[in-house]
């Protein structure tokens, strides 16, 4: 269930802050019909990740760009996780 911008923490709103920022947005933002921006939670543990890794001195690019990265990464470790277990598995008989 998507959040909206009002609903956010205090210790989120930089994060939130980071989002909207046109030029730096990692996360499409959608708004509700009173016009609320609205994250997921998914884009919220992206721009939090981000976010640490600003805090430690990496610019917001390459903070970003790490963050994509790892995303990727986290999806062809799942999908590779995916096909292993798919060839363990015996192959289905068909009849002839």
């Amino acid at each position: 269930m998507p959040l909206e911008s009002r609903n956010v923490t205090p210790e989120m709103s930089s994060t939130v802050r980071q989002l909207r920022a046109p030029s730096r947005s990692i996360a499409p933002q959608t708004r509700s019909e009173g016009g609320h921006r609205r994250y997921s939670r998914y884009q919220l543990r992206i721009a939090a990740r981000a976010r640490e890794l600003v805090d430690q001195s990496t610019a917001i690019e390459a903070a970003c760009r790490i963050v994509i990265l790892e995303d990727q990464l986290e999806d062809a470790q799942r999908i590779n996780e995916q096909l292993r277990a798919e060839r363990g598995k015996p192959q289905p008989h068909t009849s002839a």
